[in-house]
């Protein structure tokens, strides 16, 4: 073929193919091409669809093409004619489809699908490689031969012609695996072709989650490919490597486990065949270290693989680069596992070669992860085989890495430490003789002293370190020492191994310590063998045993013993002891002891011991001999004779009685029984035991009856808490003993047996004491040893046992039936319901023995009480009916003295609980417990006066001596105490009166004895005293009185009761006595109130302080029952008495309040209160209290205590009715005007006691004795009483009690009264020094007058007030106005007749108010008439809009007082605060007081002096005028001039002058008064008066407050009135504009503060002008500002002017601003220095005003380009102000602090503004570049502020700066570059800036 042909061949297209367009033959893959040629298309779609169907159930992903390749419009489609896109995208389709079919290939629905895809798409033209790819997994079946028949492969140039062969071959022969292999690695592009194909394969299902399973025919052809192909070239050439190397990386890094294996195989394949590069070695190595890390699916495969790399590879090319994948290594977690599994097989070392040294390395060089290295490091140790030299190496990296630690601190080097510790005893246990053979390399090693202390810290580590621990005196190792040439130096060793085992220290293995402690017992020299013999006291048995025979045979050398008989005697008597075997193992170490000295030479030849070198005779002589030595010699012993004297004839061995030689006997045998019965029960040997037991029984305890009396010893000696005979036997001892006892008892004849169950022998109860033992096995044997003596009925016991046998089961379960049947068995005997009458006496005898046998002489105490506690159920209890039965008096009184003696001796809980039940449930005579209580020969005596005397008496010579002596035969305290705690709780006593006498005697015994000892009598006490209540409970339930017959009065001593109470300090003892008293006061009264004193005054000092409930029920109890009595007493004519001593009473209780606890004081005094009648005695209650406080108040605390004990009288007074409240007010009100003025002072005496007190002194001078106390403590009584009823009256208990007029009426009275007489002490102690107290309490006086006025019906209240205003008294007058006043400032609901009384009042009133100067006081005078002016003003407020006429005069009168020049200010102020409420009641009446009252108030803030020097005077003034303007405002035109001239200067001049309290409050006046004048008076009227008044007060420069007024004016006009006035206003405003330019020539900061007002006020008017009317004013204005006569400071007004007005109407403004761009234009160049240097201003501020005028035109024209949404800059009125504008950028005007602020707060925005007001790129550019050029100005300031402009337009243009930046660069580019570092820093941050609001960086273009 030429060479056109070739190149026609190649530009030839699939859809060229003349083919297509013939039918005769179609290519098939499952059909004969004739035969596909006559089948129709849809046949062939109908085949595809149905196999895409089965394949979608096959595999789901294959549901995406039935949409496209397999779709209804596919079958109409004709690819040839196609797009190319449509080609391509085709193409991409049909591939992934093929991708996705390969697994399936050989499934039918699968080649039906390529049919279709061949029939219909011509995939065997056009996808050739992709179809191919599909079906060549495949190669060695039939399908793929018809695949490649399919294609076209005759041109030589097709990558595919190599199958052509296929074609021609006979069909059916498939291609040949060989020829695939060796085409794949001679083609590279084959190679890659089939790599290829497994990563589309894998991407085709991506999409899916799994493992791809259905991927692993293509994993399984890749590996079985591309490893044969490996194997087959010759040599693997860099080439196939990089062609490789891509896909094995995939593979390595795949999550596929297949396909991880498959590249498993391949590097594999590639390590055996080819030795690589390091870099790529490391490369794959830590490919795979990676992904066994990452997902360790394949570990041994992937560990093998690592191993196969590290194998074949040179080891000098990845000894360093392993350790990059270490860390990846470690991080498998089946690493040490799967080795230790592929260790089995296979070997492991390479990668462990590689591996151990970082791993050594990691575990001492990186702290941070030691602990995981160190763990891995471990595993490797224990898991895995160290071999092949591994071990060496590992040892000796454990070294140097050690060793290399030189630069650590002594903190790192214990660290490191801690982590090898482990790890090298690890290894060391391990491989030993590596670590040896390394430790001794190197110890010839060391040099410096550095290495040498590591090394020795490095040995420390191991366990054998101890071996070459350096000794210090030898200077070389314990090893060496150990067989150092010199004996000194061997000596030292042993003692220092020694040492090292004594101290526990470790390093050291038993088998070189036992090696080398043999070695040094066959030492030469004695004393390094007696240094070894030594060692061995501190070491193990296991290794002494060795070492002891080693001695033996040491001590058995003939030579050493030779010629020394002494010496040999020595070593016989010595080892004689090691004979002895106490194991009877036949191993045991004592065993293998004894049988080496048996052997010995010097043993078995010695005449004792001769014969005994077996073992058997050993063991013989062990355990035989030594016990028949012992057994055989008793008959020979003496002192055991001695011991079986003692014990024979005794029916109980009882160790609590017997010597000490028969307890050391009875001590010898129960160990031997218990040796032999523990060696009879086990073992071997056990026959050999129980001889020795049969043996022991026949010589020492050879009699039955003996035996069983050793053996009753044994089986109750366990419950004893004695332990005599040092013995101690536990439940299994005595358990194997009651089994032996049941053996020997079944081998008894019958007559034994009857002997052993009698009641003599101590067998029968023994086991029955076994029974109630907690252990179960122990009562299990004791009921099997019952069972053999059941059949024994001659004993007493047989029906006890014979009852007990039939619930063993019982028995044995728990220790407690054993009780309970015994007393089952008793009640069913004394019922009679058991078997008979005969077997319930039988049962009844048996008891009986029982309790014979416990109280035998010498039986045990511990199986008495075991027996005892057994018999605790059967009944023999005292019981009510069984005391009753007993009818002599003689032995109720017997068994009572026993049952207290019983008491009294017993220590034990149980018994006292016992008999006190007992007592409690019988009924006993008061007189028997009497005579328990008193000496039985003494008779009983009655207890009278004279005795109590008498007892004082002894009592004062007990207190004289140091212990007093008890009477002789006086029972004693503690019987005494006992039988008086039964007493407490008993309730079945006969005649308990007849206790009395006798507990009073041991009450008055009681108090005779000493100080000491009375104190231990405390609790008796209170027994005696409960006694004596619970008798008189008894005796009078109700409380009342008894009669003689019961009981006497005489024999009941209150004295000694009280006497008690004096003398004891204990509180429940004085509880128990005022109980005691309380319930006698009421049985006999007069006994009580002889002794009452005493009794309170005791409860005060003690009871009362304690805090507990029983003390208060105690004195609660107390005065119920005693004051009673006392105030019955008193009815008649001791009732003054009767009222002294409640008087004193009250005085104890009030004095203890203090010590009270303060919860309990008001519950006290609440029920002594409530028992004595409140009515009668509160206020003398209160009144103590109120003298308490007066007089022992501390001054530190007195408010808070005033407080307090305040608040608590009201509590005590509200707990009563609120009539016995008043009546006691009342009373307290007496009784202070009964008391004096006052006392001389002089010395406060001493306040008598009480008790000393006259009986005819009276209550009241109990309550305050005027001469025991000073007058200051009287006035500080008197004052608090008052203030007290003033706090108490204001409660709300008061409130609403019109049912108690009379009461109240009384104490209004007695107030009254009251305060008359302390007015009348006022006048007379003006001038001395107590007048201040007097007013004070006038002053509390008057305060108790108004709470009880506010109690007072409102009638009575007018006519007491009307009368009290006539009062001579100017303080009586003004209190009752200030009465008056308090009652018309609340809200009350008047009635008419009530408000004309009231009216009546003005009068009064008026006639108080017009009083001249007289006699009175000046100062009360004004007061007075102050005070009158306040009550006529609240009269008015409350019913003067009802009654103008009633008010006319009270104005009249006002008015007078004010035009009065002589009137005090202050009533001239309460005047003018009277007219202000009258005048705006009135309202046009007050008009015809206009004429007069204007000017005066006016002249009044007009004389600045003496308005600021009273600042109420000038507050009321302003405060008149309001109220009159507000009222009358149509009718003070005559006077507002003069008005507002007053309100606008009054302002400054107050906030000046006047202080900051009146200030507030007086600016407020004004500014209502200024709004009542703006907003009240008429234009017409306001307007020419407001201009006067500026003509005024323009020079004083203070025109603000009255612009204020214009502007307030102004909001509230209408709009007519506005149009109706405009012309006026402006003439107004034309005037006061003029104010800068006429009236403030130098002083700019007053002319802006004035300007500014006037300019506020014409806002106001121009926010309420339309258009069309503002339009007028405006130009107006602007004519105003040119006129050319004036000065140019009208162009400062104007342009201010201008900038209010814009940003008040914003975009509206723009309307008329077009006016004003030309005079903006010239003004910017005539103020720019640099145009011009004429001063603008003819002024020396020339410079400040033009700053101030520039500022005013750049602000207004920056809001007019701000509000403009008209299009106002038009390009001819921006290139007027374009050039003006910028440059300002260099007028410097006003110095550089000016210039910057102006820039940066009014240039820079303005310009800013007008850029984005232009709107037009044109003047954009024009602006920027005039802006720019601006950058190159010699000035460093004018260049930054250009900076700065620049910065603000971009800002404002954001991205249409773009347009602008082309141009902007370069010079910004210069300034980078600038001389001044300010600029260029700045220049920095303006392209940092416009990077950040244009979006684009701009360093770029730098």
């Amino acid at each position: 073929m030429t060479s056109l042909a070739h190149q026609l061949k190649r530009l030839a297209l699939p859809q060229n193919d003349p083919n297509l367009l013939t039918r005769r033959e179609v290519v098939s893959l499952l059909f004969d091409p004739k035969d596909a040629s006559r089948m129709d298309r849809s046949t062939f779609f109908a085949l595809g669809c149905t196999g895409l169907e089965e394949l979608m159930g096959i595999e789901p992903a294959f549901s995406e093409f039935q949409e496209t390749l397999f779709s209804q419009a596919s079958v109409g489609m004709e690819r040839s004619v196609q797009s190319k896109e449509v080609n391509k995208k085709l193409d991409a389709g049909i591939s992934l489809f093929l991708t996705r079919l390969s697994p399936y290939f050989l499934l039918k629905p699968a080649q039906k699908c390529i049919e279709w895809l061949v029939h219909r798409f011509h995939i065997h033209l056009y996808n050739v490689d992709t179809l191919l790819a599909c079906a060549l997994p495949y190669h060695e079946t039939k399908v793929f031969v018809r695949v490649i028949q399919l294609f076209k492969l005759k041109d030589p140039t097709n990558r595919w012609n190599w199958l052509e062969g296929l074609q021609v071959i006979k069909p059916g022969v498939p291609l040949a695996r060989g020829t695939l292999i060796t085409h794949c690695y001679k083609d590279l592009g084959f190679m890659d072709f089939i790599c290829t194909l497994v990563t589309k394969s894998i991407k085709g299902y991506s999409g899916h989650s799994g493992n791809c399973a259905q991927l692993r025919v293509i994993f399984s052809f890749y590996a079985s490919t591309i490893v044969p192909a490996l194997d087959a070239v010759e040599k693997v050439s860099d080439t196939i490597i990089s062609k490789l190397l891509p896909y094995v990386q995939k593979g390595l890094k795949s999550s596929l486990t297949d396909y991880k294996a498959a590249t498993y195989m391949i590097v594999c394949q590639l390590a055996v065949k080819v030795v690589m590069e390091a870099q790529l070695v490391d490369i794959l190595a830590l490919q795979i270290s990676k992904s066994l890390c990452k997902e360790p699916v394949l570990p041994k495969e992937g560990l093998g693989c690592l191993i196969i790399l590290l194998q074949n590879q040179k080891e000098e090319f990845y000894f360093l680069k392993l350790f990059h994948h270490f860390e990846c290594l470690c991080a498998v977690t089946s690493l040490v596992p799967s080795l230790h599994a592929m260790a089995a097989v296979h070997d492991i070392s390479p990668l462990l070669r590689y591996l151990l040294p970082h791993l050594v390395h990691a575990v001492t060089e990186e702290p941070s992860e030691s602990t995981r290295h160190g763990n891995l490091f471990e595993s490797v140790l224990q898991g895995l085989p160290l071999s092949g030299g591994l071990d060496n190496t590992v040892a000796k990296m454990l070294l140097e890495e050690y060793l290399s630690q030189s630069r650590l601190s002594a903190e790192g080097v214990t660290s490191l430490n801690q982590r090898l510790l482990p790890l090298v005893r690890l290894f060391e246990s391990k491989y030993p003789g590596a670590l040896y053979m390394v430790l001794e390399g190197h110890v010839g090693d060391i040099s410096s002293a550095e290495d040498k202390n590591l090394f020795h810290q490095f040995i420390s580590l191991s366990m054998s370190s101890g071996k070459y621990q350096i000794l210090g005196d030898s200077d070389t190792s314990l090893v060496l020492s150990l067989k150092h040439p010199l004996p000194s130096v061997r000596h030292m060793a042993v003692e220092h191994l020694m040492g090292i085992v004594t101290s526990g220290q470790g390093g050291f293995d038993q088998a070189f310590l036992k090696e080398a402690l043999l070695e040094r017992m066959k030492d030469d020299v004695p004393e390094v063998v007696a240094a070894t013999l030594k060692a061995l006291e501190v070491t193990g048995w296991n290794m002494r045993l060795s070492m002891l025979k080693e001695a033996v045979r040491v001590l058995d050398e003939p030579r050493l013993l030779e010629g020394n008989s002494d010496l040999k005697t020595c070593v016989v008597w010595g080892l004689l002891p090691f004979l002895v075997v106490t194991s009877a193992l036949p191993d045991s170490p004592d065993l293998q002891l004894a049988t080496c000295v048996a052997q010995s030479t010097i043993i078995s030849q010695h005449n004792l011991t001769q014969g005994w070198a077996h073992g058997k005779c050993i063991r013989k002589w062990c355990h035989n001999k030594c016990l028949l030595f012992f057994f055989k010699r008793k008959e020979a012993d003496g002192l055991l004779a001695s011991c079986l004297c003692c014990l024979s004839g005794e029916t109980w061995w009882n160790p609590e009685k017997l010597d000490t030689n028969t307890c050391c006997y009875l001590r010898l045998l129960c160990r031997l029984f218990d040796v032999l019965i523990t060696g009879a029960g086990q073992g071997h040997m056990a026959a050999s035991f129980k001889a020795l037991m049969k043996l022991l029984f026949q010589v020492h305890l050879s009699d039955p009856l003996e035996l069983f009396k050793f053996l009753s010893l044994v089986w109750g000696y366990g419950s004893n808490l004695g332990d005599q005979l040092d013995c101690k036997v536990n439940a299994i001892l005595q358990t194997q003993a009651l089994y032996v006892g049941r053996a020997i008892l079944s081998a008894q004849p019958g007559k034994t047996l009857t002997l052993l169950a009698s009641g003599s022998s101590p067998v029968v109860l023994s086991l029955l004491a076994c029974l109630s033992s907690p252990v179960r096995e122990v009562r299990r044997a004791a009921t099997a040893t019952l069972q053999t003596l059941a059949q024994v009925d001659s004993s007493p016991f047989h029906p006890i046992i014979d009852r007990l046998l039939k619930t063993t089961e019982e028995l044995t379960t728990g220790p407690t039936h054993l009780s309970q049947a015994l007393g089952k068995l008793y009640e069913e005997a004394v019922t009679g319901t058991g078997k008979g009458k005969a077997w319930d006496k039988k049962l009844l005898v048996g008891l009986e023995e029982l309790l014979l046998g416990v109280q035998v002489a010498n039986c045990p105490a511990y199986t008495a009480k075991t027996i005892l506690r057994a018999l605790g159920e059967v009944n023999g209890e005292i019981t009510k009916a069984f005391y009753s039965a007993l009818g002599d008096e003689k032995v109720q009184q017997r068994l009572l003295g026993v049952m207290f003696d019983l008491l009294v001796e017993s220590r034990s809980p149980a018994c006292a609980q016992t008999i006190s039940s007992v007592f409690k449930g019988i009924a006993v005579d008061g007189e028997l417990v009497a005579n328990e209580l008193a000496p039985a020969e003494k008779p009983k005596v009655t207890v009278s006066v004279q005795q109590t005397r008498r007892s004082k008496m002894l009592q004062r010579k007990a207190q004289d001596t140091p212990q007093a002596v008890p009477k002789e035969g006086a029972v004693s305290w503690q019987r005494v105490t006992l039988i008086l705690e039964l007493l407490q709780h008993k309730k079945k006593l006969k005649r308990p009166q007849t206790l009395v006498p006798a507990l009073f005697s041991l009450l008055s015994r009681c108090l005779e004895t000493s100080t000491v000892e009375r104190g231990n009598l405390e609790y008796t006490k209170q027994l005696i005293l409960g006694c004596l209540l619970n008798v008189c409970q008894k005796l009078s339930p109700d409380g009342g009185p008894v009669s003689k017959d019961v009981l006497d009065e005489d024999k009941f001593n209150v004295e000694v009761v009280v006497q008690c109470v004096r003398m004891s300090d204990m509180p429940q003892t004085h509880h128990h006595a005022l109980l005691l008293l309380g319930s006698v006061a009421g049985i006999f009264p007069e006994k009580v109130l002889h002794n009452i004193m005493p009794i309170f005054t005791f409860m005060g000092a003690n009871i009362m302080r304690l805090d507990d409930t029983y003390s208060f029920q105690v004195i609660n109890k107390t005065v119920r029952t005693v004051i009673p009595a006392l105030i019955k007493s008193g009815d008649g004519e001791s009732t003054a008495h009767m009222e002294a001593v409640v008087t004193r009473i009250l005085h104890v209780f009030a004095d203890a309040l203090p010590h009270v606890p303060e919860h309990r004081r008001l519950p006290i005094l609440s029920q002594l209160m409530s028992t004595l009648g409140p009515a009668r005695f509160l206020w003398v209650l209160l009144l103590l209290m109120f003298k308490q406080h007066a007089t022992q108040t501390n001054a530190t605390d007195k408010d808070a205590a005033l407080e307090r004990d305040v608040e608590f009288w009201i509590s005590v007074c509200c707990e009563f009715e609120v009539e016995e409240q008043l009546v006691s007010l009342i009373k307290i009100l007496k009784y202070l005007m009964a008391l004096p003025q006052d006392k001389e002072d002089g010395e406060k005496l001493n306040k008598p006691a009480m008790h000393l007190v006259s009986e005819k002194e009276t209550a009241e001078e109990l309550i305050f004795n005027m001469e025991a106390h000073s007058s200051k403590e009287l006035r500080h009584f008197k004052f608090l009483s008052v203030s007290f009823m003033a706090q108490l009256l204001a409660a709300g208990s008061f409130v609403g009690m019109d049912s108690l007029q009379k009461l109240q009426q009384s104490l209004l009275e007695e107030i009254l009264c009251y305060i008359h007489t302390v007015a009348r002490c006022v006048e007379e102690n003006t001038d001395k020094p107590t007048g201040k107290f007097w007013r004070a309490l006038l002053n509390k006086a008057y305060d108790v007058l108004d709470k009880v006025n506010a109690l007072l019906p409102t009638d009575t209240f007018i006519t007491v007030m009307r009368g009290l205003m006539g009062n001579q008294l100017p303080s009586v007058r003004r209190k009752a106005m200030e009465l008056l006043n308090n009652k018309l400032q609340q809200k009350t609901q008047w009635q008419e007749e009530q408000v004309t009384v009231l009216l009546d009042l003005k009068g009064d009133l008026l006639a108080i108010v017009g009083r001249g100067h007289g006699k009175v006081m000046e100062e009360e005078q004004a007061i007075n008439r102050q005070t009158a002016l306040y009550s006529l003003k609240l009269l008015c407020r409350s019913f003067g809009s009802d009654h103008k006429e009633a008010f006319v005069p009270v104005l009249n009168q006002a008015v007078e007082i004010v035009v009065s020049p002589e009137e005090e200010k202050n009533v001239m102020g309460s005047a003018l605060l009277c007219i202000a409420e009258v005048a705006s009641t009135l309202k046009a009446l007050a008009i015809p007081q206009l004429p007069r009252l204007m000017p005066a108030v006016l002249q009044s803030l007009t004389e600045r002096k003496e308005v600021l020097s009273n600042e109420i005077y000038m507050l009321s003034a302003v405060t008149a005028l309001q109220r009159v303007t507000e009222t009358l405002p149509h009718f003070i035109s005559p006077y507002l001039q003069d008005t507002l001239l007053q309100v606008t200067s009054t302002i400054p001049y107050t906030n000046v002058h006047l202080k900051a309290t009146a200030a507030p409050q007086l600016a407020m006046r004004l500014a209502s008064l200024r709004t009542t004048v703006a907003t009240k008076v008429p234009t017409r009227v306001l307007l020419p008066t407001l201009t006067k008044c500026y003509s005024k007060m323009v020079n004083s420069k203070q025109l603000g407050p009255l612009m204020s007024i214009l502007k307030e004016h102004i909001g509230h006009m209408e709009k007519d009135q506005l149009t109706s006035h405009q012309s006026e206003l402006t003439y107004f405003f034309l005037i006061a504009l003029d104010f800068r330019a006429q009236h403030c020539q130098g002083d700019l900061e007053k002319a802006k503060e004035i300007e500014g007002y006037v300019i506020d006020c014409l806002l106001a008017m121009v926010m309420k002008l339309s258009e069309v009317s503002f339009r007028p004013l405006f130009f107006k204005l602007f004519d105003w500002c040119k006129t050319e006569s004036v000065a140019k400071d009208r162009l400062l007004t104007f342009y201010r002017l201008s900038d209010s007005i814009a940003d008040r109407l914003k975009g509206l403004f723009v309307l008329f601003a077009g006016h004003l761009v030309k005079p903006f234009s010239d003004l910017l160049r005539q103020t720019n220095v640099t145009k011009t240097d004429e001063a603008f201003f003819d002024t020396e501020d020339n410079i400040e005003k033009r700053c101030l005028l520039l500022e005013y035109i750049l602000d207004c024209l920056h809001k007019i380009c701000l509000y403009d949404t008209q299009r106002f800059v038009s390009k001819e009125r921006a290139d007027s102000l374009m050039t003006p504008l910028v440059d300002q950028l260099e007028n410097t005007l006003g110095g550089e602090e000016v210039y910057q602020t102006r820039v940066t707060k009014h240039l820079v925005p303005c310009v800013g503004q007008f850029c984005v007001a232009v709107g037009d790129d044109t003047l954009w550019k024009t602006l920027n570049y005039q802006i720019l050029l601006k950058t190159r100005h010699s000035s460093s300031k004018v260049r930054f502020s250009a900076l700065l402009m620049l910065l603000e337009l971009a800002s404002k243009l954001r991205e249409n700066y773009m347009v602008l930046l082309p141009e902007t660069i370069p010079f910004l580019a210069e300034l980078m570059e600038d001389e001044c570092e300010e600029v260029e820093h700045q220049v920095q941050k303006v392209i940092h800036e416009m990077e950040t609001i244009l979006g684009e960086p701009l360093q770029s273009y730098f």
